[in-house]
């Protein structure tokens, strides 16, 4: 890919609007391309300026008493009738141009949820280490040589065990990056399909219960536990991945 081709779907990417192998394919291009890269950073600072503009404006509390009021007074000629609705709404047609405005654009602007880009970066990860045959950087099913090998490279320790007799063994490890923050990848198999099990420190937000969605195919799990966020990835069936998650906690 190249910028010319980049550029118009720098937007669509932002927006989550782009299908896996395109996302990829610009991933790749940013992490070369310092314009582009820095083109892309000033499309989600725009974003994030609208999203959080205080475009909204509530019409006096008055309003809603006086339209009631003349709700309720007895019929008059429609001139007059107008009038009356005119003198009330006059006031507001400014707070309530804006909240329209509002309403267009923030939906537009602000684009998928943290949530959901996050679960996008998982994918991607998930699906690069597929395609580039890079799925541990350290190949063992023994935990006491993987958990060690993190150790010096992140600045957390990651929960590592084999679930061999269970039917998920344990294929490595590698490092990865996600949310801004080093991450730690499990790599683990179920018959012929690859898990990944992403792991780093949660900054925020409810521990327990897994939260479980479909993206492009790929099922996802995530929830907090002991203020570490965990994400399993899988082409595998929901029932399967959700009783692998459950060996996990």
């Amino acid at each position: 890919m190249n910028c010319h081709e980049a550029t118009p779907l720098a937007q669509a990417y932002s927006d989550g609007e782009l299908d896996l192998v395109r996302s990829l394919e610009l991933e790749e291009h940013l992490k070369n391309c310092p314009a582009c890269s820095q083109a892309y950073k000033q499309v989600q600072v725009l974003k994030r300026v609208f999203a959080s503009a205080d475009l909204y404006h509530y019409a006096p509390t008055r309003l809603g008493s006086q339209i009631r009021a003349s709700i309720g007074r007895k019929e008059q000629p429609k001139v007059s009738a107008l009038s009356g609705w005119w003198k009330f709404l006059k006031p507001a047609l400014p707070a309530l141009g804006v909240a329209s405005l509002a309403l267009l654009l923030i939906p537009a602007l602000s684009g998928p949820s943290t949530a959901d880009r996050l679960g996008q970066e998982v994918i991607s990860c998930h699906v690069r280490s597929l395609m580039l045959d890079h799925r541990t950087d350290v190949a063992s099913s023994d935990q006491h040589t993987v958990k060690p090998w993190f150790q010096g490279k992140l600045d957390f320790t990651p929960p590592v065990s084999d679930f061999a007799e269970q039917g998920f063994p344990l294929e490595g490890g590698r490092l990865d990056y996600l949310q801004g923050h080093p991450a730690a990848a499990l790599v683990y198999r179920h018959r012929e399909h690859i898990i990944n099990l992403f792991v780093w420190p949660a900054e925020n937000g409810p521990e327990g219960a897994h939260r479980t969605s479909v993206r492009k195919g790929f099922n996802l799990v995530h929830w907090i536990d002991h203020g570490m966020n965990f994400w399993a990835v899988s082409d595998l069936n929901r029932g399967d991945l959700g009783k692998f998650c459950q060996l996990i906690k």
